[in-house]
This record gives C-alpha cells, structure tokens and sequence, in this order.
C-alpha cells in the first residue's frame, strides 16, 4: 500500500522567529496542512525534517504525531518519501520548541 503524501504550507521557515517569542529560532521549516483542521480549531501544524534549506512548501509523508499532554495541540512529523528518522532523533529536531510541553511522539 502507498503510503499518502502531506503538502505542508511552510509559514515559519527555518531561521525564522517565532512571531510570539523572537528569541525562539526555527532550526526546521515549520508551517501547516491546509485543510486539516487541528484539535485547537486551527489548520494542523507540522515540523518538516530532514530539509535543510529554506522551503515554502513541502510534499512528504507523515511519521509521526507529537502529542502534549499539556496542550490541546499536537504537531504532525513530516520528511521525505523515502526517508526514516527515530524517535530519538524527531526528539533531537523538535526540541527547540517541543521542550516548553509534557510530549511525547507516536511513530505510526
């Protein structure tokens, strides 16, 4: 079975500052799927991995969900088709934000 492709609208580009907290600097795109609206009432967030220019918009699978346990929101885990990362390693590349939240990450 194919597995579905996400198109993510990238709306914080890497090296971008979050528009609440300046100081916060995006080492990863970061943006939305348009479409899918989120528990928050919003369009579903997703951090693009494994893509290290610049970008404006992302086709990739879904890996993972990032749920807070502390936060109606969760954040979907998008790379490239023929891509893997780790638990670990999604860890390592979400940190930046993720560390500000009680999360954890489902593989799928």
């Amino acid at each position: 079975m194919k597995e579905e492709l996400i198109k993510v609208t990238i709306d914080r580009p890497m090296g971008s500052s979050h528009p609440d907290y300046p100081d916060m600097i995006y080492p990863i795109n970061y943006g939305y799927v348009k479409g899918i609206t989120a528990p928050d009432g919003e369009e579903q967030d997703a951090y693009v991995i494994g893509v290290d220019k610049v970008i404006h918009e992302y086709i990739g699978k879904l890996i993972a969900i990032i749920h807070r346990n502390d936060d109606i929101e969760e954040k979907w885990v998008v790379c490239a088709e023929n891509t893997t990362f780790s638990k670990a390693e999604i860890e390592k590349l979400t940190y930046f934000q993720e560390q500000y939240y009680d999360s954890y990450i489902e593989m799928l």
